[in-house]
């Protein structure tokens, strides 16, 4: 009788442990490549470290202190916002635009479709080279067009903006998926007696269209917030931080400082910045979800 109770408890111990055994792959992949290098950043953070990017010297904040110091790193941050800003409202702009033109039936329609959706399969190194030869002021043919004779990436009035456009277009694609499922979601009975009522299209845009994409929209604009913030491909081909820093971007700071100044805690703390911004940001939108999402 005894060895009965232990045994049904035996069995009933493996039952609740079962569903964790299966997530227990995923955890260590999560434990060796997420959770150690998050908090060795932050260790590293609190330490000045050799060439080799080993911690030598504890000086606590003095690496925070420091970044809040530096003129060079408040610039990186307004550049960072201005470059979010135009990639985040340029991609969502395209992709909704794109979703309500391919939502109509048309001889086509696929083939406009996948055009629409291509960004989405495009490296951004890739792009940013066919961007580079485009924008070459003797070669390129945005300058042959526009009959405008140009240094578009090496002059700091238009670098910023040549890189956040080809960041909007790259991103425009999965944006476009998105509302383009969303859009479907929408039942078109709606509309129909939205036009019986007298309403025209901006009406049934403003009243209908944008309301029912607002659950898509406020996803969208999560991801593409925190795509904006990590981008780096682009600068790196394009510009490399210049002219100037004029694009040095918070996250092509980290990336300066860590391999070509050797300073790891530096870059660190810049990294924990970072993803204080980021997160901070997400638990403000999600807050803000209940007032204008309308599900």
């Amino acid at each position: 009788m005894y060895r009965k109770r232990n045994d049904m408890r035996s069995n009933g111990i493996i039952k609740k442990a079962g569903p964790y055994a299966y997530i227990l792959p995923a955890m260590l992949v999560f434990a060796v490549f997420l959770f150690y290098p998050f908090f060795k950043t932050i260790y590293l953070s609190l330490f000045k470290t050799n060439k080799m990017g080993q911690a030598k010297l504890f000086v606590g904040l003095g690496n925070y202190i420091e970044l809040l110091q530096s003129k060079s790193f408040y610039n990186s941050l307004t550049v960072t916002v201005i470059f979010v800003v135009i990639v985040v409202a340029g991609s969502m702009a395209l992709g909704l635009l794109a979703a309500l033109l391919c939502n109509r039936t048309f001889p086509g329609i696929r083939a406009f479709s996948t055009a629409y959706a291509l960004p989405m399969a495009i490296a951004s190194s890739s792009a940013a080279m066919i961007f580079k030869i485009m924008l070459h002021p003797s070669i390129g043919i945005v300058n042959k067009l526009l009959g405008l004779n140009i240094n578009w990436i090496n002059d700091p009035k238009y670098a910023l903006v040549c890189v956040a456009l080809l960041t909007a277009w790259l991103n425009s694609g999965i944006n476009f998926l998105y509302f383009s499922a969303g859009l479907s979601n929408i039942d078109e009975s709606i509309y129909e007696r939205a036009s019986v009522d007298g309403a025209g299209a901006f009406q049934k845009f403003f009243r209908l269209t944008l309301p029912g994409l607002s659950p898509i929209m406020f996803y969208t604009i999560v991801v593409n917030i925190i795509q904006a913030f990590q981008s780096f491909g682009q600068v790196k081909i394009l510009t490399m931080g210049g002219p100037g820093e004029s694009t040095n971007l918070i996250v092509y700071s980290i990336y300066r400082d860590a391999f070509f100044n050797y300073r790891f805690g530096s870059a660190a703390a810049q990294s924990v910045i970072l993803f204080a911004i980021i997160m901070g940001l997400t638990l403000i939108m999600f807050k803000v979800e209940k007032k204008g999402v309308s599900y």
